[in-house]
């Protein structure tokens, strides 16, 4: 999935993640930190553990109908065009108009998240989301579609944001990392689950599965608690223990963690907001343009046309049906998407990246070639196979790198006093880049198949020479190193 997320730091004018450290560091010095492997041991002890495991799993429920979303116009489009007589102009704006929803969320769901806290926010991106399905599996026409599908795109524009940021704020340290993986996998889960449904049931009934998540999302709130972090920032304090002993534990002692969260909010809300303006300052500028630069080579290297009107790519390879290459393409992006959560941290961010793209590419020639071979009437009986050997290898490559590496370095370029709006930044960039690419698919695929697939592998290679010369490697590194390779 090609649309992650960038977590918001509220934070203003300072250099370095030290001269946030400082105030909180010393204030810490009065706790007693021989307790510091007693808390660790007790935050996940004593059944405590359980409430975490279902908080995460009530969120993901948020990620999974992000999912869901994003892979339903695959499965759909010959059928919802055949059933409400739709042209090719207007099924394009059904697939690529979740995208302007989700921009609109995605833009308005930090604010939404601290006006009506992290639950709050949760529910309102559900009931969004059952809004547009209900419009799409009543629908009539293309307006109705497109009301819904822009209803679900607003939703899980929310959810984008708020899933990620509820995970981490709730898991105890030493189980934040892999539990906010979760939310990327789950994405893709969704996508995977509703291309393969959709093969087998109408497009009205897959519309109605959509509401299955937001269901379970619904229910699952009455049953934990609201973020403790976002207690604590609106000054609810005595709900931000009752919430914090929810999750750590009756017998676990809190009170250092509770202390240093009250401490690290106190801090950042004592500093000046950073402005958009400040992001062109030199000190900041390459950051800056290494992250837009990764968000436009992620988008235009096709993964949202490919993604989102895979059903029909197959069919117009000359699959007697779309259904066994979308179930594949369904079946290869939940595994390496594991797989390359695993690789992260070991091979590096640019050697994966790099390596995603050298795939990418691959993909998108070999899917290249199967159209130019049709439309010349060439080695006819290989054209299907090299046509889903082509979008295979794509999206295998897309899953394992370049669909969560270029997000993973957003967190990790900038000085966190430019963090929140930076990545307002790289978020409005990155969905503008996923509505032109879903938009004009088809019209591209119209004009010549397999220059369309040429033109995405070009952009692969362009991805693979810029990241080699522009992007430094950022594993293992402090945020002083990585600015100084960055500005040297």
């Amino acid at each position: 999935m090609a649309i992650g997320q960038f977590k918001d730091v509220e934070a203003g004018e300072i250099n370095s993640l030290e001269d946030l450290e400082k105030p909180l560091i010393s204030k810490q010095q009065s706790v007693v930190h021989e307790n510091d492997h007693e808390t660790d041991k007790t935050s996940v002890g004593n059944g405590s553990i359980w409430m975490v495991l279902l908080c995460t799993f009530v969120a993901v429920c948020g990620s999974f109908e992000f999912g869901s979303c994003v892979g339903y116009s695959a499965p759909t489009q010959s059928a919802i065009r055949e059933d409400l007589n739709l042209s090719l102009a207007e099924f394009s704006m059904f697939g690529s108009i979740l995208t302007i929803g989700a921009m609109f969320g995605a833009v308005t769901s930090g604010r939404i998240a601290d006006l009506i806290g992290r639950k709050g926010a949760m529910r309102l991106s559900a009931a969004f989301c059952i809004t547009g399905w209900l419009a799409v599996y009543f629908s009539k026409g293309a307006m109705s579609l497109d009301v819904g599908r822009f209803s679900t795109g607003y939703g899980i524009g929310v959810f984008s944001y708020v899933v990620p940021i509820f995970v981490a704020e709730i898991a105890p340290k030493n189980l934040r990392g892999g539990l906010t993986t979760l939310n990327q996998l789950m994405i893709v889960t969704g996508s995977s689950v509703a291309f393969v449904i959709g093969t087998i049931i109408p497009w009205r009934e897959l519309a109605l599965t959509g509401l299955v998540p937001c269901i379970f999302l619904f229910v699952g709130l009455f049953f934990i608690p609201e973020s403790p972090r976002w207690l604590a920032k609106v000054g609810l304090n005595k709900e931000f223990h009752v919430a914090l002993r929810k999750l750590r534990g009756k017998d676990a002692d809190i009170t250092q963690e509770a202390t240093e969260i009250q401490i690290y909010i106190e801090t950042l809300q004592s500093l000046p907001r950073t402005r958009l303006l400040d992001l062109f300052q030199s000190k900041y500028i390459r950051s800056v343009i290494i992250g837009v630069a990764l968000m436009v080579f992620q988008q235009f290297g096709g993964i949202n046309g490919i993604s989102f009107y895979a059903s029909e790519t197959f069919a117009s390879a000359g699959l007697s049906s779309g259904k066994t290459g979308t179930i594949a393409y369904a079946c290869v992006q939940v595994p390496i998407t594991v797989v390359g959560a695993m690789l992260m941290d070991k091979s590096g961010r640019r050697p994966l990246i790099m390596v995603s793209a050298s795939g990418t590419f691959l993909g998108c020639f070999l899917a290249g070639c199967s159209f130019y071979l049709k439309d010349h009437n060439l080695l006819l009986e290989w054209v299907p196979m090299l046509a889903i050997a082509g979008v295979l290898i794509y999206i295998a490559s897309f899953s394992i790198g370049m669909g969560a590496v270029p997000w993973v370095i957003m967190s990790e370029i900038f000085p966190i006093n430019v963090k929140g709006v930076a990545g307002s930044l790289v978020v409005l960039v990155n969905w503008l880049g996923a509505w032109a690419v879903s938009y004009t698919f088809n019209f591209l695929m119209s004009w010549s198949s397999s220059g369309t697939f040429f033109v995405y592998s070009g952009f692969s290679v362009i991805t693979i020479l810029y990241v080699a010369k522009f992007v430094p490697e950022t594993k293992g590194k402090t945020l002083e190193e990585i600015q100084a390779s960055i500005n040297s």
